[in-house]
C-alpha cells in the first residue's frame, strides 16, 4: 500500500529558465499540479528583458512521483531545468547540530580560567564532592540519545551510521522543545552486555540517557539493567514516549465519547516494545480490558511462540486482528500500514476511536473510515492529533534533570500524560483537536512540573 498524499519528506526546488513571456510561468505549474505535485514558495531569481530564471518549491508523494514531476518540466517547450534540489538532503547535508562554547574566550585570563591552570581547581572541588559535577560541568543539562540502529523508525536493522540522522534529529527536538543539549551515540554493537557496559562507561558525562531505535525484546532488558546500575533517568522513548502521548490522547477522547478507561475494551495492535509499553500504562491508567495483537493475531495464552513480554498480556480469547476489534471501543496502532479494514471499524462498537499510529503510512487511511468513528489520530503531521514523541520526551527530562531524580518510574509516565491532555481546554476539546500541538509552548514546562511532582511524591527525587 503506498500513500499519494505530496509531503515535506519529499520536498523538492527546481530551478528553471523561461522565456521573459507571458504564460510561460503557467506552463510549469500546470505541469506539476496536473502530476498531483503541491507547489510552495516561486522566487525570481533572476529577470533580462529575454529570461527569466524562477525557483519553485514542490512536494511530492515519493521520490518516484518527485522524478517524474521533474521529467515534466524538462519537457516542456522553451523550458530549461538548471537545477534540482532534494530539499530534505540539503537540510541534512554537513549535520544538522553543532556544539558551541556557551561563553567566550576573549583574552589570556579567560583562558586561565576556562582551562589551565584554573580548571584544575574545578578538578579537584569535583573529586572532593562528586555531587559538584551536576553544578559545575554539563552534566546537569546533557542527555545521551543511545541507539544500536537495530529499529530505525519503521526501516529496521540500519546499524548505526544510518541510525545517525534520527539521532541528530532527536537532539534537535531536546534542545529546541526542552532546552537540554543531547549528543547521538550511535554504537557499533548490538550485543546487550556491550550496550549496556558502554552506557554505564560514558555516564559520567551525562544527565540522563535516552534509548533510542533498539530492537524488540532487546530494548527491554537494556533498560531495566541500566535502571538497576545506574542512578540517572534512563528512557526508552519507542516504548515510554509512545505510551505516554497515546494515553494523553486517549485521556481526552473517551471524555468526547463518554466513555471511561475502565469499561471500554482496547485493542493494541504491534506487540514489540511501542504496544507492550502502551498496555502497561493503560493498565497504570486504570483500563481492565486491553487485548493486544502481533502479526500471529490475539497474543493468546495457548500460543507457544510468545516472549516473556508478550505473556504478560495473553489471555483466553485466540485468533486474528478482525476477532480481536470486533465490539471493540479503541483501536491503537503501532504496527504496519493498511492491516485495518473499514469491515473491520464497522464492526467495533458506537463512537469507535482510532488511533491509527504507523509511520509514514496507518494502519488505516483516515480518509477511509471519516464517517465511521468518532475520534481519529495518526503519528502523521498533515492529519489532525498527530500522536507525536515530542509531545513528551523534552519535558520527562527536563522535569527529571532539573529534580536530580535517579531514575524514571510509572507514575512520572501517567502524570505527563495527565499534564499532556489537561492543555486541551474542554472548550476546544472536539474530534480534531484531542492533543495539543507539538509547537504548544506550555506542553514541556508542563510536563516538567508534573514530573518534578511525581519524582517527589515517588522519592526519587535528589533536591
Amino acid at each position: 500500500m503506498t500513500d499519494l498524499t505530496p509531503n515535506s519528506s519529499f520536498s523538492l526546488t527546481i530551478r528553471f529558465q523561461v522565456p521573459n513571456r507571458p504564460g510561460m510561468l503557467a506552463s510549469v505549474t500546470k505541469a506539476i499540479s496536473t502530476l498531483g505535485g503541491s507547489m510552495g514558495q516561486i522566487d525570481l531569481i533572476e529577470q533580462t528583458r529575454q529570461i527569466s530564471v524562477r525557483d519553485i518549491t514542490v512536494d511530492a508523494a515519493s521520490t518516484e512521483h518527485a522524478e517524474t514531476i521533474v521529467e515534466a518540466v524538462k519537457a516542456l517547450p522553451e523550458i530549461k531545468v538548471l537545477n534540482v534540489y532534494d530539499r530534505t538532503f540539503t537540510l541534512h547535508r554537513g549535520g544538522k547540530i553543532s556544539i558551541q562554547s556557551r561563553i567566550p574566550l576573549r583574552g589570556q585570563a579567560d583562558l586561565a580560567m576556562a582551562y589551565t591552570p584554573g580548571v584544575g581547581r574545578i578538578c579537584n572541588a569535583i573529586a572532593q564532592n562528586p555531587d559538584e559535577v551536576y553544578n559545575l560541568t554539563i552534566k546537569q543539562n546533557t542527555v545521551a540519545i543511545v541507539t544500536d540502529g537495530s529499529a530505525v523508525l519503521g526501516l529496521g536493522n540500519l546499524g548505526p551510521a544510518a541510525a545517525l540522522p534520527v539521532m541528530e534529529g532527536k537532539a534537535m527536538l531536546f534542545k529546541e522543545f526542552g532546552g537540554l543539549d543531547a549528543f547521538p551515540i550511535c554504537l557499533a554493537t548490538q550485543d546487550p552486555d556491550a550496550i549496556v557496559e558502554t552506557v554505564k562507561n560514558i555516564a559520567p558525562v551525562f544527565g540522563g540517557v535516552n534509548l533510542e531505535d533498539i530492537a524488540a525484546p532487546r530494548c527491554f532488558e537494556i533498560e531495566a539493567r541500566l535502571q538497576r546500575e545506574l542512578n540517572i533517568p534512563i528512557f526508552h522513548d519507542d516504548q515510554h514516549g509512545t505510551a505516554i502521548v497515546t494515553l494523553a490522547a486517549l485521556f481526552n477522547a473517551l471524555k468526547l465519547v463518554n466513555k471511561s478507561m475502565a469499561e471500554v475494551k482496547i485493542v493494541i495492535n504491534g506487540a514489540g516494545a511501542a504496544g507492550v509499553a502502551i498496555a502497561r500504562l493503560l493498565r497504570k491508567a486504570g483500563a481492565e480490558s486491553i487485548c493486544l495483537c502481533d502479526s500471529k493475531g490475539i497474543l493468546s495464552i495457548h500460543r507457544t511462540d510468545l516472549t516473556e513480554q508478550k505473556r504478560e498480556f495473553a489471555i483466553e480469547q485466540g485468533g486474528l486482528l478482525a476477532d480481536a476489534m470486533r465490539g471493540s471501543d479503541v483501536f491503537l496502532g503501532v504496527s504496519v500500514p493498511g492491516v485495518v479494514t473499514p469491515e473491520m471499524v464497522r464492526s467495533m462498537a458506537m463512537d469507535p476511536i482510532i488511533f491509527a499510529m504507523a509511520n509514514p503510512i496507518p494502519e488505516i487511511q483516515p480518509e477511509l473510515v471519516a464517517e465511521e468513528v468518532a475520534v481519529m489520530a495518526t503519528g502523521r503531521s498533515d492529519y489532525p492529533n498527530q500522536i507525536n514523541n515530542v509531545l513528551a520526551f523534552p519535558g520527562i527530562f527536563r522535569g527529571a534533570l532539573d529534580c536530580r531524580a535517579s531514575t524514571l518510574t510509572t507514575s512520572m509516565y501517567l502524570e505527563a500524560a495527565h499534564a499532556i491532555a489537561s492543555l486541551v481546554k474542554p472548550s476546544d476539546l472536539n474530534r480534531e483537536h484531542i492533543i495539543p500541538s507539538v509547537f504548544d509552548e506550555r506542553v514541556a514546562t508542563a510536563v516538567s512540573a508534573a514530573v518534578q511532582r511525581s519524582a517527589r511524591e515517588d522519592g526519587v527525587a535528589g533536591n
